[in-house]
């Protein structure tokens, strides 16, 4: 009771757990939609780099911001019942991968992200922050940088291969097996309020999603990397629940960590999420397969490993937003 009083009375500053997400898609918006059902203190950072699909298609005709992975984040902490939410994912019918000024394919958050960037003449962190408003979301999402950031791929075959949708989409000649992912221009700023976010943070969490295309551009910006290796708060790394054509086919767990580590120059991670149950079925059409748990390999990280049932038993690409969730709040 007389806690209750004194923050209630002397406005004391909020004690809930500060969590910040760094990814970006549909991994990080799954893993926001169980943690929003807790007392915490959200905030999503995401990858600038995307150049394909809808949200690609924006930021060529309109020189916006990629809004695609904002937009998902968002929609997953508002309330899932809320109009708003359904009207900021509907998606018009179309090509998604149309002309960049065709409406067809279109979702509709995309686009009022394009009217506040213009309404704001270009301000966009005024258009983010009245974004945010709109939709009522339980957290935050910040852009890992606001520069026009792109990247490039070298391939194991030492292919070289230059942006976001080449490189998700497999449209490019020779072995589809990638080794390293860099950011044009190489030193791009970070946004500031996302590096004042992980500064302030009681928990980084990092992934699931596009290993090389969506969770790597975010901690590859060079002061959000500086920082992560400077701060004392635990750090997660969720691995991916299934491998995706093109980007990591046959990986294991052992090879998610190895790539982490060849790019960002040392294990940053205190606790690696790896999902064990392997039994509801991959839909054939996705060409998807079970990220698989090479014990065996993972002995310098044995103390770090956490292990448990994940996966979304509905829709096996996923992890399930409830399970992992729970887990999270436990480290």
């Amino acid at each position: 009771m007389l806690k209750t009083f004194i923050k209630h009375y002397l406005e004391l500053p909020s004690t809930k757990k500060r969590i910040v997400c760094l990814g970006g898609g549909v991994g990080t918006a799954q893993i926001l939609k169980g943690l929003r059902k807790y007392d915490l203190d959200l905030t999503a950072v995401v990858s600038m780099a995307d150049d394909g699909g809808s949200a690609g298609r924006l930021r060529r005709a309109f020189s916006v911001l990629p809004s695609g992975d904002i937009v998902n984040c968002l929609a997953a902490l508002s309330d899932e019942e809320s109009i708003l939410n359904k009207l900021f994912l509907y998606r018009f019918g179309g090509k998604r991968y149309g002309k960049d000024t065709d409406l067809g394919g279109q979702k509709l958050g995309n686009l009022i992200f394009v009217a506040l960037a213009d309404i704001y003449q270009g301000n966009m962190s005024q258009a983010l922050e009245h974004f945010s408003r709109l939709i009522s979301s339980r957290g935050k999402v910040l852009p890992a940088t606001l520069g026009d950031v792109n990247i490039w791929v070298k391939t194991k075959k030492g292919i070289e291969v230059y942006g976001e949708e080449k490189i998700d989409t497999g449209k490019y000649k020779g072995q589809r097996a990638l080794e390293h992912v860099y950011l044009d221009p190489p030193d791009i700023e970070a946004y500031k309020p996302t590096l004042e976010a992980i500064k302030e943070a009681d928990k980084i969490i990092v992934g699931p999603g596009d290993l090389f295309t969506t969770v790597l551009p975010v901690l590859m910006v060079p002061k959000i990397l500086k920082l992560l290796k400077k701060i004392k708060c635990k750090k997660n790394f969720i691995v991916n629940i299934a491998n995706k054509p093109f980007e990591t086919s046959n990986f294991k767990v052992s090879d998610f960590l190895r790539v982490l580590k060849n790019h960002l120059g040392k294990d940053l991670f205190d606790s690696i999420v790896v999902n064990m149950n392997y039994k509801p079925s991959i839909p054939t059409n996705f060409h998807y397969q079970y990220v698989k748990y090479d014990r065996q390999n993972l002995a310098e990280y044995k103390n770090s490993i956490i292990e448990g049932d994940f996966v979304n038993e509905e829709f096996a690409l996923y992890h399930d937003s409830d399970k992992i969730a729970q887990q999270l709040v436990k480290i």
